[in-house]
């Protein structure tokens, strides 16, 4: 990608010449903006893009303003245009206000197509993250490769075949996308050199974002990819869905793990491990970042009379080993199984171990040497006896509301969402006179235990783990009972059994936020069980 500026007038107008796309059925006349400022590496494909796009515009009927001045970007600015397109930005290109402005844009029903270094923008935006759906992390020589194109149902990919066929310059990205957003096509690995995320490596995708809408295509380095009819008819589509023109599924999709094995990330204590987003991983999430020493604890998974363990592992790193204890992080060893770098991160393989006798709740504790993360975990199951199914998470990504928020990135959505990553993206925070997170589960169930995790979970200052709350259920929304109380709370994760209790309404009625001085509730994690 960083590579010396050309000329490009005349390579452009040669390029364009001819390139014909067939125009979509009418739309009714919208607005696009095409934003194009770089504060990094600036690709000289960009001119051709612009003018591909309003070439577009013209023969679809939307009109199209080119700019690079990033004070377009005002509320009253933004409300002339149905979709903002981020031509091959880079850098920090947007100051605070106008940050605020775009993201209540979005977030108010606009929409945001990013084509290629709009992956390479606004590292440090946490909501800019969540837009764009994964950052750039890296990328080998410009080369053919082969798409497998997953979704032929989007308008940027209903003229697709099953495979797309393109040279480019490839992305690398530091997460995959596939948790949070609906893959349209991923890279082939095995067809080119230099991929870096294994056998699931996204390169198309689109999500919605409250009442907003964003579209990301990887495609777009080079100045040949503006004069290419099946690229451009890409472009038209992502545009049209962005515009709010034409319908589209952009809802993220998951694997389960196979039925008897427990997700890793159900853990209910833990120290030094986190949450990590992964559309490869079972249920769409791996527990990673494991260093020497770190573990994880399964209060409601028992090793009685297990004699066998097997887990779903993948490493990058130098690998290490998984010791199977009983009762506690420091409790017996009944079995320890080896972990050797599988290949990438991407790259999960099963590895067993046989179990001695012992009873208890189930901890992992992890050892190895080496810095930057062992290996991860996704799932794992326990055999002989009786292993119990996974727990439902009864509260994931149920309707969530609460007294305030102390910014639009921090609503109670975030508190249901199963994952803890970590940042101000993820979690709920107030700072009202009365802090409470109010979760709707659709229908009455029974709960029995629920599980909440706090600010240390999510990697703050544990002195801001939620210290005094009550947790309450109601049939009606109105009347409350509570279930459990506690007070003086200090860890990360904490887990209150009950019941069970039939209820459709749970809320946490935080009484003192923190251990220190701070005045905000945090909570990253909301979670609901039968028992």
């Amino acid at each position: 990608m960083r590579r010396k500026l050309l000329a490009v007038a005349a390579v452009t107008a040669a390029l364009l010449v001819g390139a014909h796309v067939p125009a979509a059925s009418a739309d009714t006349a919208f607005d696009v903006l095409v934003f194009s400022k770089t504060a990094g590496f600036r690709h000289d494909s960009i001119p051709a893009g612009i003018q591909a796009i309003q070439q577009l515009g013209a023969a679809n009927g939307f009109t199209v303003t080119a700019t690079e001045d990033a004070n377009a970007f005002t509320t009253a600015n933004l409300a002339q245009y149905e979709a903002v397109v981020f031509l091959s930005t880079t850098g920090d290109v947007l100051n605070a206000t106008q940050q605020t402005a775009f993201e209540s844009y979005i977030r108010g029903g606009g929409g945001y197509v990013g084509v290629h270094a709009a992956a390479d923008t606004e590292y440090d935006w946490p909501f800019y993250g969540e837009l764009v759906g994964a950052w750039f992390a890296s990328h080998p020589a410009i080369q053919q490769a082969t798409m497998k194109v997953e979704d032929r149902s989007h308008p940027a990919t209903a003229h697709l075949g099953a495979t797309w066929v393109r040279t480019d310059e490839l992305y690398n990205y530091r997460t995959n996308p596939r948790s949070t957003a609906h893959v349209l096509a991923t890279l082939d690995e095995s067809t080119y050199s230099g991929g870096g995320m294994g056998a699931d490596h996204p390169f198309v995708w689109c999500k919605t974002v409250q009442s907003g809408r964003s579209f990301y295509t990887g495609g777009g380095h080079t100045q040949e990819s503006y004069a290419d009819t099946a690229f451009r008819t890409h472009l038209l589509g992502a545009i049209r869905y962005a515009g709010g023109k034409v319908a589209a599924d952009c809802s993220p999709g998951t694997t389960q793990p196979p039925t008897g094995r427990i997700e890793a990330e159900s853990f209910t204590s833990q120290s030094g491990v986190q949450v990590v987003a992964d559309g490869t991983a079972h249920g769409g999430n791996r527990v990673g970042y494991i260093d020497n020493g770190d573990w994880v604890g399964y209060s409601g998974v028992n090793v009685s009379g297990k004699t066998g363990f097997t887990a779903r592992v993948a490493s990058g790193g130098t690998g290490g080993t998984i010791q199977v204890r009983a009762g506690s992080q420091t409790g017996p060893v009944l079995g320890t199984v080896a972990v050797t770098n599988t290949g990438g991160y991407g790259n999960f393989v099963d590895v067993t171990t046989s179990l001695a006798a012992g009873s208890g709740a189930l901890f992992l504790v992890f050892n190895g040497t080496g810095a930057g993360g062992l290996f991860d975990v996704d799932d794992f199951a326990l055999s002989g006896g009786t292993t119990p199914p996974p727990a439902t998470n009864l509260a994931l990504n149920k309707a969530a509301t609460a007294d305030s928020q102390c910014a639009s990135t921090e609503g109670p959505a975030k508190a249901v969402n199963g994952t803890v990553n970590g940042g101000n993206a993820d979690k709920w925070c107030s700072l009202g006179g009365t802090k409470w997170l109010r979760v709707d589960l659709g229908s009455a169930q029974s709960v029995g235990r629920i599980v909440v995790r706090h600010a240390g979970a999510g990697g703050e200052n544990t002195a801001f783990n939620t210290r005094d709350f009550d947790l309450q259920t109601s049939t009606d929304g109105t009347t409350w009972t509570t279930a459990a109380q506690v007070r003086g709370n200090t860890t990360d994760v904490t887990t209150n059994t009950f019941g069970p209790v039939n209820t459709r309404y749970l809320r946490i009625n935080i009484i003192t936020p923190t251990n220190n001085t701070d005045t905000a509730a945090r909570i990253y994690e909301f979670e609901a069980f039968a028992s």
